[in-house]
């Protein structure tokens, strides 16, 4: 039997988020503003359906490598995202340098 795959996570730049959409349309997404060359990430949103699956972590992963590609410092409002970091000391380097440990 077939893996199932994980979804697809897009960046919404007109919605400024990052996004992925489930098999029944429901959608979670890691929002930020960006100001400069500063990314500051808000919140990070999953449906309860969607819960417990992966998906912020999937959402987190995807935002910080795009961030990395475009040399953006980011600013971890958002408290899932600022875990997530600690938990991957390999994405810390991307924190604004005030911020970094």
């Amino acid at each position: 039997p077939a893996l199932p795959s994980t979804p697809l996570v897009t960046h919404n730049a007109n919605s400024r988020r990052f996004e992925t959409q489930a098999a029944d349309g429901s959608v979670a997404f890691l929002n930020y503003t960006i100001a400069g060359n500063r990314i500051t990430f808000e919140h990070t949103f999953v449906p309860d359906n969607l819960r417990g699956k992966g998906v912020a972590g999937n959402l987190a992963r995807a935002a910080l490598i795009e961030a990395r590609q475009h040399h953006w410092n980011v600013i971890p409002h958002c408290t899932y995202l600022a875990g997530f970091i600690k938990q991957h000391p390999e994405f810390a380097d991307l924190l604004e340098p005030e911020l970094q440990p």
